[in-house]
């Protein structure tokens, strides 16, 4: 079979090898899929330059999200179990944690449904409890994760502000549903929201960037307001000032998604249910902006680690397209 190998860290487009490889064998516990669409999240790039919490052993297939084929013919959602990930015809993935893939999405929109989607329900609803009449702000509106919270949040009854960078992600946003898009690059974020919420500030704010996003945050949270800590995909860690949240009142909460498959592993299915009855309605339906073949899987992951997408990114199999 055909996969992608990682046989040293650095940036994706220079580590990334496409090879004729040998099906990988599953393990106790798990299956093999073919893989009909391979989602490129953020951590795919974090793992080619050795940056992510978790290090495979070299080498490895990036490709943490794929909707895949079993022997008997089923379409379902899975992680691949690294270093068979998904950027191959196929991978592996532990049996009890495939869940079923929704009929009312195609197979790049249902590779995509899982981790964003996932990590924006927990954050809105089980850590930030985000309620109807709320005002919701999600940096990085017209991303992977961002847009994903997006819907989300509109699915929920909240007003939502989206801060983007760039004429094309608002445009971007808008469609998605925000009610207010704040362009980071030629507006300031912080007057313009100031400005929308009537000096208020946003009751929750979704941030999966961190640095300066995180500062504008802090400026911008409401009384008794939340700010869900969901990633840095701007590079930057920040340090925050606790007696800043002290005196204006106000939670940071973080979001580790992944662990919820360790200490509290029922709410994921019960949590894909939702999501799956949302997108049957269309109150959510994955940004899948653009379809590549697998030979395109290195440049495709090299543009979102450079933060050029919007949307999701999603690679496709020639026999399941």
């Amino acid at each position: 079979m055909q996969a992608w190998q990682v046989h040293e860290n650095g940036e994706p487009s220079e580590v990334m090898r496409l090879a004729e490889v040998e099906r990988p064998t599953p393990g106790d516990g798990q299956v093999l899929l073919r893989v009909r669409a391979a989602n490129i999240n953020f951590p795919d790039a974090l793992l080619c330059r050795g940056q992510y919490q978790m290090r495979p052993p070299l080498p490895f297939t990036p490709g943490v999200e794929i909707c895949g084929e079993t022997e008997d013919g089923r379409r379902v959602i899975a992680n691949p179990a690294l270093p068979y990930g998904g950027f191959a015809e196929y991978a592996v993935a532990d049996a009890r944690a495939l869940l079923p893939a929704p009929d009312s999405l195609d197979d790049a929109e249902t590779a995509a449904l899982h981790i964003g989607y996932q990590t924006g329900w927990f954050g809105l609803h089980r850590r930030a409890r985000l309620e109807a009449g709320e005002t919701l702000l999600v940096h990085a509106a017209a991303g992977g994760v961002g847009s994903a919270a997006v819907q989300l949040g509109k699915a929920a009854g909240a007003t939502v502000i989206g801060v983007v960078g760039g004429a094309d992600k608002a445009a971007v946003a808008r469609e998605l549903g925000c009610d207010v898009v704040v362009d980071r690059r030629g507006e300031d974020v912080v007057a313009a929201v100031k400005e929308a919420t009537g000096g208020r500030g946003a009751d929750v704010i979704y941030d999966p960037v961190g640095g300066e996003a995180y500062a504008q945050s802090a400026k911008l949270v409401a009384f008794e307001g939340r700010i869900v800590v969901v990633g840095f995909a701007g590079g930057t860690i920040p340090s925050p000032p606790l007696n800043h949240a002290l005196v204006k009142n106000y939670s940071i909460l973080g979001l580790h998604w992944g662990l919820y498959a360790t200490k509290n592993p029922k709410l994921i299915p019960h949590c894909h249910e939702e999501l799956t009855e949302l997108a049957a309605r269309g109150a959510i339906k994955p940004l899948v902006s653009e379809r590549v073949p697998l030979g395109e899987a290195a440049a495709a992951v090299q543009k979102v680690a450079d933060g050029r997408s919007t949307g999701r990114i999603a690679v496709v199999m020639e026999e399941a397209a």
